[in-house]
């Protein structure tokens, strides 16, 4: 039921790699070049990329294990909770974009010295 492990591994390992540090250096400030006109909702869409990793172990691991069908499915089904967070994240990111581009450029503050 669980096919080749090897080819969860390879799913694993290449998500962990693509995934995992672009979302972490989004969370510490590093700005992808395709979004360098998106900042407002940053945050949120760094959140949104971990809810979509999170979906890789829940659905890699139990099946690398051999786990039973229920199992299987109890973590698949957790997976699509993920998922569906990491759409509402995407949206409110989006969202919070407009909203920053509506209001237009904000200027630095100047000190009143």
């Amino acid at each position: 039921m669980n096919g080749n492990p090897l080819y969860h591994w390879i799913a694993l390992a290449v998500s962990t790699a693509l995934m995992l540090p672009t979302s972490v250096a989004m969370l510490a400030g590093w700005t992808p070049p395709w979004t360098r006109k998106r900042q407002a909702g940053m945050r949120l869409r760094a959140y949104g990329f971990l809810c979509c990793y999170a979906l890789m172990p829940l659905n890699g691991i139990p099946r690398i294990a051999d786990a039973s069908y229920v199992t299987v499915m109890a973590c698949m089904n957790v997976g699509f909770g993920f998922i569906a967070a990491a759409a509402v994240l995407f949206l409110l990111a989006e969202r919070k974009d407009s909203r920053a581009r509506a209001a237009g450029p904000v200027e630095p503050m100047r000190s009143r010295h």
